[in-house]
Formats: C-alpha cells, structure tokens, sequence
C-alpha cells in the first residue's frame, strides 16, 4: 500500500503559461521512502496528479518493488487455492497380512543360543497382537475425492494387495474404503466410502490444454506429512518412462515424495490435470523430476470402472514399431513418424479393415500418429464398435481406410512388436554382401531348430557379420527374412534384385521383414558395398 501526503503551492493565475515559479511536491511512500520533485506552477491540478502517478511509477518505487508486489499477489493466488482444494485431498493408509512366503526368513543363530526359542517362537506363532501368524504391514498414500458421494482416486500400487484400505479426511475423519475397480496398466484405482455427508470434491480438467512452463500445485501425503502443498511448473508432457504401454506422462518439478502417490496436480484454475505418480530419483528422494498420469487418459477409464467395474479399451489388433529416419528414407515418407505395422492379427479389426504388414499408420481419427507410442493410446481412447477414417502410408501413397474399433480383452498382446535375443550361429549359407549376413532356404528342420512357425515363408539368416549394420540391429541367425523393399523373397536372388530396386530409386536404405519366435517387425538397412 502507498501512502503520501503532497505539499503544494498553486499560482493565483493557474492558467498562466508565463509563469516560471515553481512548487514542490513531496510524496511519501511509508516511513522511510520520500520523493521530492520541483513542478511548473502552470500545471493545472490533473497534471499535477498525472505528474504524481508517473513518479510514484519510475522515479521513486525502488527496483524490485513492483516485483514484490506480484510475488505477493501469486502467493495469495497459491494460499486461496490450497485453502479451496486441501479439504477434497485425503490421506490413504492401507495394511495388508504377509503370509509365511512374504515373510523374512528366522535370523541365524549359534546352537543354543537364547534367541533361538524367541525368534521361532515369534515367527511361527506371530508377533504380539497378532496370535495367528503372519505380520500386519502398512503403507501410506494419497487420493482426492471427485464426487460428493464419497468416490476417492488415487494408485492402483497405492492399494494393491491391501485387506484394509482406511481414508483420513482432511478434518482427520477416518473413513473404511471399499474397491470400486482398478486398472493395473495406467496404475488407477477408484474407492467410495460412506461418510453418511456430502463430501468436498474437485473437478478434472484438459491435460491437453496444459502448457510446458505452467504453474501446478501438488497436494498430497509425502512421508506421512498430509496436506502438504507443493507447487512447479509442468517441464514436459507426453513422457515415456517404459512404465506401461500407454505411457503419456506430465513431467514436474514440484516436488513430490514417497506418499504423494495417488494425488492430484492441479493447474492454477484449481483442476485436476494429473494423478502424481512416479518420481525419479536415485536416491528415492524428490530431486525435481516427476510424473504425473495424465487427466485425459484417466477420465474414461474411471468412467468406464464406475460403470463396468473395468476398463474397456479400444482395440486395433496390430504389432507395431518405431518409424527410424532409416525406415522411412527407404519407404519415401519425408519424415520419421507414424507406426509401422509388423503384422494384423487374425480376425482382428485391422485385418478386416485391409491394414496389412508394411503399412505405417500416420493418422488416426483425424489426428497425426506423431509417434509410434502414440497409436496405442489414441485406439484405447477411441469408443468401441466406432468407425473411424485411419491413413496409412502403402507404397509411397497414402492410402484411406476405414476401421471399426473392436474391444481389447486382458489377453490380448500388447502391440509393440519386440526383438529375439541372440541365439546360436548357424551354417553358412549364400551371403548377400550389401546387407552383412548369409541366408539358407527355409525348411522344416530349421522351422524346428527355431521354433518357428510351420506356415513362414522365407529364407532363414545362417550367419551375421559381428561389425555390421544387421548385428547393430538385432538381426540373428535364426531370423526369416519374409520381405524385401515390401516385396516377398524365396531366394538370394529374389533378395538382390529387391535392393537393385532400391539402389535405382536412389535410396539409402533398404526395408526388411523379419520374423521369428517373438512375432514380425522391420528393420531398415543400410546398403553397402
């Protein structure tokens, strides 16, 4: 707050442009800060004022000052938030009975000695309070409320395996839960309670709209310390941490510790955007890196739990993989993205619709597959028994299909299409020197010896060069080489003419499909020689 008091002397004649006299204006900011300036008596009074608030604005605010005052006005925005929000955050504690192959094995001791009797006799009757066996862990977490009725989120690995999941409210009532329904592989789990009232809750907002370099606060139960508040900044969004296979992280700095798990990241309009789960820390302590799942991917699954007592996914039924800069010189995309598609599985949707092996998926629903760990999360955000437009790139076009979503069941695989590790050099066979191994014909001794499929069609890798490309890429002998440039090949001969093609058409690289006992998938060479 400025105050100030101004000492003025006016001349009898105020219009008076001739006037050369002067006043003094004295402005005092608080008790020790003063500003003294000399004004032409001419000025009329509204000058005077103007004259004033310029001053106060860049002659006599110390620097710093205004900044001050904006850092106080965020801190109130951050205090009137927290005040708003804490009483829909809760604190979780769960406990669960170990069972004798969970337990620690007796300590050893020397024959005779006094604890040996204790130590048995504790283990194999239980500890005190708990006659029966077994020993009672616990562990502490966070959740927030998102009905009045008393619906509570927080992490699947926050309450898994637990026989008694308790919720402390923010007034310390301590509330039994009961599970609705969960979701192992986006960690998400959905509990009610009965509080006999209508409860506080927050409302989900668009983690899409959610910028890098915005304010977030975090609420939560770090270490046992409920309703701690925290507040960062988003640093990232779309993070792959390989924690499951819909990865699509918030990344913040706020800080986040153990027993923040299962807790809210509210954007500065007081919505959830995210459910604090995993930290990266080498220590196990908050080194201002962690991840947050995000609102958008969350939503449906527990609108689905509530309704269903499960999730329900959409599903495609393709093994995918990574558009390399390689892969996509030598199919003629002009960038590296979309997912390349290893194989349809029978009788799935993308069989049905014509996806074949070789597509690359580029857009789906209208949307760019900017990446290929993208495409499974938008076919599991898309609703079931939906048609969708998907494009593909099929031979240098682009080709537009339609595809009618299926549903994806807990057995199904998971699309990303993997590599074998090495197996055992095999005999040498023909070498296609431009691409650094030897391949045999496939018979059924080798289908055998491989474990590979009685309908593959193909020539089998004999051996690899240990320096080459091919090594570098996985390749081993034991793989079948099903396609070259997209086209099928049986022979050595059908190989070299493949990357002939290749070779006329100016291009680097070479696309090949490889099958073995793991599935299909492309790897793009470079050619040689």
């Amino acid at each position: 707050m400025v105050s100030g008091k101004l000492l003025l002397c006016f001349a009898e004649d105020p219009d008076s442009r001739q006037d050369t006299a002067s006043m003094e204006v004295l402005v005092t900011f608080g008790p020790s800060l003063k500003a003294r300036q000399l004004v032409p008596m001419w000025f009329r009074c509204t000058r005077v004022l103007s004259f004033l608030v310029l001053s106060a604005a860049f002659l006599a605010l110390p620097s710093g000052f205004t900044g001050l005052a904006s850092a106080r006005s965020a801190t109130t925005s951050v205090a009137d938030l927290a005040e708003r929000l804490l009483p829909a955050v809760v604190n979780i504690s769960t406990s669960q009975t170990l069972s004798a192959e969970r337990m620690p094995d007796l300590p050893q001791f020397p024959p005779g000695s006094p604890f040996e009797d204790f130590f048995k006799e504790f283990f194999e009757r239980g500890a005190p309070g708990n006659p029966h066996g077994g020993r009672r862990a616990t562990s502490l977490g966070s959740g927030f409320i998102i009905d009045p009725d008393g619906y509570i989120v927080t992490n699947n690995h926050v309450i898994q395996d637990a026989d008694e999941i308790t919720i402390i409210l923010s007034d310390e009532t301590a509330l039994k839960a009961k599970l609705v329904g969960r979701d192992s592989k986006v960690d998400i789990a959905l509990l009610k309670v009965d509080a006999k009232r209508k409860l506080p809750h927050v409302e989900f907002g668009d983690s899409d709209k959610a910028r890098v370099g915005e304010e977030v606060i975090a609420i939560g139960n770090p270490l046992g310390l409920g309703g701690s508040v925290t507040t960062g900044i988003i640093s990232a969004k779309t993070r792959d941490i390989n924690f499951g296979p819909y990865d699509s992280f918030i990344q913040t700095d706020a800080a986040i510790n153990k027993g923040n798990s299962g807790g809210p990241l509210f954007n500065m309009d007081g919505q959830v955007i995210g459910v604090n789960t995993s930290i990266y820390s080498p220590s196990g302590g908050n080194i201002g890196i962690a991840f947050a799942a995000p609102s958008n991917l969350l939503r449906q699954v527990l609108d689905d739990i509530r309704k269903y007592g499960r999730t329900r996914r959409g599903w495609l039924g393709v093994r995918i993989q990574s558009v390399t800069d390689e892969i996509a010189e030598s199919i003629g995309l002009k960038k590296a993205y979309g997912a390349l598609v290893a194989s349809a599985e029978a009788g799935s949707p993308a069989e049905s619709a014509g996806i074949q092996s070789g597509d690359v998926i580029i857009e789906w629903n209208g949307k760019e597959v900017k990446e290929m760990r993208r495409l499974p999360v938008m076919v599991a955000e898309t609703e079931i028994n939906q048609s969708v437009p998907v494009v593909v790139w099929r031979n240098g076009e682009r080709v537009k299909i339609k595809v009618k979503v299926g549903e994806l069941k807990d057995d199904e695989p998971l699309p990303v299409a993997g590599a074998e590790e090495g197996v055992g050099a095999a005999d040498q066979g023909a070498i296609v020197q431009s691409l650094g191994f030897s391949l045999l014909p496939l018979g059924q001794a080798e289908k055998k010896r491989y474990n590979i499929p009685d309908d593959a069609k193909g020539m089998i890798v004999a051996d690899v060069l240990p320096s080459g490309a091919a090594a570098e890429k996985g390749i081993r002998p034991g793989d079948v080489l099903v396609e070259v440039n997209q086209s099928a090949v049986a022979s050595v001969a059908e190989v070299e003419e493949q990357v002939k093609k290749v070779r006329e058409k100016a291009r680097k690289s070479v696309l090949l499909l490889f099958q073995n006992a793991s599935g299909m998938r492309f790897v793009a060479l470079p050619i040689t020689g």
